[in-house]
């Protein structure tokens, strides 16, 4: 199952779709177009922690947990301060938003300004969906965390003794441990 499909089997996406007053296609047209982008910014951020996948699910937790899933799906409007706490973690600056929205944007024809709206949501879902699978699994140093993030990306749970090292060479995309550039590539991708 893709991580949109998980996030459309848990409300997150109809949720988000109301609370942004669009229709739920809408809501799961940028979602799609959103998510390479976010997990992208997790696993360069997972890269550059000191103690690799244990400290992205510190991390994780320092910013909510799972919480941040509940947030989205709760009756409450969601608190987007704390998806863009997230944010802020994965791409560094709001300038890397603004090009994930505008590449978004590109792929989609949904405003930038309404994907902007979608960012920290979606950041939000993706990280307390990875932070309660995460918890659950993660007995062995992380792999259950760098399998889980393998695993939203495509590539299965591909992890090796090194830590990082399997999670890394599987998923990084050109090895030079700045996620901005990876990052900003991604988008350009999203536009080409």
């Amino acid at each position: 199952m893709s991580i949109l499909e998980i996030l459309q089997k848990s409300g997150g996406i109809e949720t988000m779709a109301r609370e942004l007053g669009v229709n739920e296609t809408v809501a799961q047209a940028g979602a799609a177009a959103l998510l390479p982008s976010i997990l992208g910014g997790f696993k360069k951020t997972a890269q550059s922690q000191p103690s690799g996948l244990d400290g992205l699910g510190g991390l994780l937790g320092q910013l909510g947990g799972g919480g941040l899933l509940d947030s989205v799906l709760g009756t409450q409007p969601t608190p987007v301060d704390k998806g863009n706490d997230v944010l802020g973690q994965i791409f560094g600056s709001k300038e890397v938003s603004r090009t994930v929205a505008a590449g978004a944007e590109q792929q989609t024809g949904i405003s930038s300004e309404l994907l902007k709206k979608m960012l920290p949501v979606v950041a939000m879902m993706v990280a307390g969906y990875m932070a309660k699978q995460g918890g659950e699994s993660s007995g062995n140093g992380g792999g259950g965390l760098g399998g889980l993030i393998g695993g939203l990306l495509g590539g299965g749970s591909k992890t090796s003794s090194g830590g990082l090292g399997g999670l890394a060479s599987l998923l990084d995309l050109d090895g030079d441990g700045n996620p901005l550039d990876d990052i900003i590539g991604m988008a350009g991708k999203l536009v080409r």
